[in-house]
């Protein structure tokens, strides 16, 4: 696989006719090519730290979810939504806190939204000690994220969505879910979610699960946090961070049942969290940090681009979204909304949580 480190001219860039916010941060004339708007979704929040957004349309506009607290694994991490109505984002809500039946409380970790074709939003979530340990649950909400309702703790063994959002297959019957755990190696796996209908909360956490074995034995490549791609053949493609300081990649020819073993991309990868979307168009739009770990398994996050793929195969680079000697911007989340922008949330810093809209139709 070939990473070509390339980006359109800055002319291609256009200016969209926004109003204007107090949360934008960078003038429309000096934004980077496809990009329409980048804005923080809030100035101000009761937390000091934050991380690990998601986002998805739903019939009302944009929400997005992340976990904020003093700090990632304090047991005040909560989840947080904010919900867009056009115009701006809302302020922080909480929607969930760690607290247990009998007092205690542990933190909160990576939500992961989904909307679902019969108009409810789906709210994914970990909740334990640490990724070794935690537990799956999920929330729903009628009204485009603004409340949610029946927190439902998901069957043993079953974590859900890990970090990237799922895709729906076998003609919408099935939620498939990329899924890792971290207890015994860094290992990816998947899980299925049968849709029957209107599907209820005691569906979703009782019936209707299939975990599937790890794709691999975590020896080669200690992988986590898969993203799913669909290629042009209609095979799905994972796409995995690694402690290997390399993106791999996992084929399936029959819609996430079996797949082949994970081999390394060639693109530079510090341990960090990726997403990937097939767009309408059928390109595949890649977000990363293109930085290579150091001997520890661990590198720098403190660059963030975005990268185009034509086949699923060979990307290149088309628009650079940060780039400093320090600071962190990772854990990106990416979709493409009805009208065909592309919308992109990630950290900021550890700080807040930067959104970003993007033309796909200026890059070439």
């Amino acid at each position: 696989m070939k990473f070509l480190r390339w980006f359109q001219p800055f002319a291609l860039a256009t200016c969209v006719t926004m109003t204007a916010s107090a949360q934008d941060t960078t003038p429309n004339q000096d934004l980077p090519p496809g990009v329409v708007r980048q804005q923080f979704i809030y100035d101000e929040a009761p937390f000091p730290s934050c991380h690990a957004s998601t986002i998805c349309q739903t019939p009302d506009g944009l929400v997005a979810a992340w976990f904020g607290g003093e700090r990632e694994g304090a047991k005040d991490v909560s989840i947080w939504v904010s919900d867009h109505d056009g115009m701006s984002w809302s302020a922080p809500r909480k929607v969930a806190d760690g607290v247990q039946t009998d007092g205690s409380r542990q933190p909160c970790w990576n939500p992961v939204l989904f909307q679902a074709p019969s108009g409810v939003t789906w709210l994914f979530i970990k909740v334990g000690p640490s990724p070794k340990d935690w537990w799956g649950e999920v929330l729903f909400s009628d009204d485009g994220g603004k409340t949610f309702r029946d927190r439902t703790r998901l069957p043993e063994g079953v974590l859900g969505p890990i970090r990237c959002k799922p895709e729906l297959v076998d003609d919408g019957k099935t939620l498939l879910c990329g899924s890792s755990t971290e207890h015994d190696g860094w290992r990816v796996h998947f899980e299925r979610l049968t849709l029957n209908g209107n599907v209820n909360p005691e569906a979703v956490s009782q019936s209707h699960w299939d975990r599937e074995e790890a794709i691999h034995d975590g020896k080669e490549f200690a992988a986590i946090q898969p993203t799913i791609l669909r290629l042009p053949n209609g095979n799905l493609r994972a796409l995995c961070r690694t402690m290997q300081s390399v993106i791999v990649q996992a084929d399936s020819d029959d819609n996430g049942r079996t797949w082949t073993k994970p081999v390394s991309t060639g693109m530079p990868n510090p341990n960090s969290g990726i997403d990937v979307v097939t767009a309408k168009d059928g390109r595949h739009w890649l977000i990363s940090n293109p930085l290579p770990s150091k001997e520890n398994g661990w590198g720098g996050r403190s660059q963030l681009t975005l990268s185009v793929s034509t086949d699923g195969e060979n990307y290149r680079e088309v628009a650079v979204l940060e780039n400093e000697s320090k600071g962190e911007f990772s854990y990106p989340a990416i979709i493409q909304a009805e009208d065909g922008k592309l919308h992109i949330t990630y950290t900021w810093k550890r700080k807040k949580i930067k959104h970003v809209i993007f033309d796909p139709t200026e890059i070439l």
